[in-house]
């Protein structure tokens, strides 16, 4: 059977498409400061039902509004930002490995939230065994996993990046801690075959509007969230 959680390449999975897109991206905030960027999945109000999400469970596991929470492949730190505006008050760290994409969210942050300690932005290959944030009660994915699934990057005995994914969030993830995961290339299904593991398990998911066409039914974006139930 063949294997649907393997994608072919595509520019959306290099670094030098996302160092280009948000060089671009920040001159247009330099010279219009309301505009900060593209808010991906927008169309599925797919930020705005991850917020919705994190708010209606907060107490469940150990999401609280003064959690730590790590995005990544943070971009313009939109959701981050949101999270902020909502009230959670606890350290909101966004990582991203294009360095442009670090500076644009600098910028916004330092325009715009400039009050707010708790939000900090750094570049990092979240992949690099010597990557050491330590642990945190939250994990975000928007549309990130889609993007690196791209890459075509290969790792020891030819695994790829979605192989190695789940081992990144079980380093970097607190026990009883959520994983939150938007994605537009993957299906739920698909989503729990790559992350599930002995110390991963999927929680609960987020609902989207479903279309049929010829006698399928789906959703154009799945948002799925896991829980570290051991920390084996």
């Amino acid at each position: 059977m063949e294997d649907t959680t393997k994608l072919n390449t595509s520019k959306l999975g290099t670094k030098e498409y996302w160092d280009n897109f948000y060089s671009v991206e920040k001159q247009n905030f330099e010279e219009n400061s309301e505009d900060t960027g593209e808010c991906w999945f927008a169309d599925s109000d797919a930020e705005e039902k991850m917020v919705e999400f994190l708010l209606d469970n907060l107490g469940e596991y150990k999401i609280q509004d003064n959690c730590s929470m790590i995005d990544l492949g943070t971009g313009n730190g939109h959701l981050l930002f949101s999270l902020l505006e909502e009230g959670f008050k606890g350290a909101l760290l966004g990582v991203d490995y294009s360095e442009k994409s670090v500076e644009f969210a600098t910028e916004i942050l330092d325009n715009k939230y400039s009050e707010s300690e708790n939000v900090k932005f750094v570049a990092a290959d979240i992949f690099s065994e010597q990557w050491t944030p330590g642990e945190f009660d939250v994990v975000l994915d928007k549309g990130t996993l889609d993007a690196i699934a791209l890459s075509g990057i290969t790792f020891q005995d030819n695994k790829t990046v979605v192989d190695v994914y789940p081992k990144v969030i079980e380093k970097i993830l607190g026990q009883n801690g959520v994983l939150l995961i938007t994605s537009c290339n993957f299906t739920e299904d698909e989503l729990i075959k790559i992350i599930e593991t002995d110390s991963l398990k999927k929680w609960k998911s987020i609902n989207y509007p479903v279309f049929e066409f010829g006698g399928m039914k789906g959703a154009t974006i799945c948002s799925v969230a896991f829980v570290k139930t051991s920390t084996k």
